[in-house]
């Protein structure tokens, strides 16, 4: 400590007078380093591969794939419900005349068959778009 008119100042405070500029400068080094590696890490916190943008499209991610596994879900029980119909201990005989009309693609000549009509395909006038 270095006693200047009455008051007691730290050795270190006095140090920019016979230096001129220098010590000011690297006064800030250190403040601007640490400054540039916090910008770093905030954006790579926001934008990096496991960061709060990744989190959210995973996020969207896992709902779209929960919808899909449901819908799986709901396939897999109605064929397991046909299945069952479908073993030699309980054999539904409609189950099984659907089945075999379906795979043969027979009818039998006192059923009513109802035919969908099949939308018409755009037409085209053979010219080119106006722009």
């Amino acid at each position: 400590m270095i006693e200047r008119g009455g008051y007691w100042i730290p050795a270190f405070a006095g140090m920019t007078e016979g230096r001129g500029q220098g010590m000011r400068i690297t006064a800030f080094i250190f403040p601007l380093l640490a400054l540039g590696a916090g910008g770093y890490f905030a954006y790579h916190l926001h934008t990096g591969d496991h960061g709060l943008q990744a989190r959210a499209d995973l996020e969207r991610r896992k709902e779209v794939l929960e919808g899909e596994l449901a819908g799986l879900r709901e396939i897999k029980t109605r064929i397991e419900r046909d299945v069952a119909l479908l073993r030699p201990e309980s054999l539904d005989p409609d189950m099984l005349d659907e089945r075999a009309r379906a795979i043969l693609n027979l009818a039998h000549p006192d059923d009513l068959i109802l035919l969908k009509r099949r939308q018409a395909a755009p037409t085209t006038t053979g010219s080119l778009p106006k722009r």
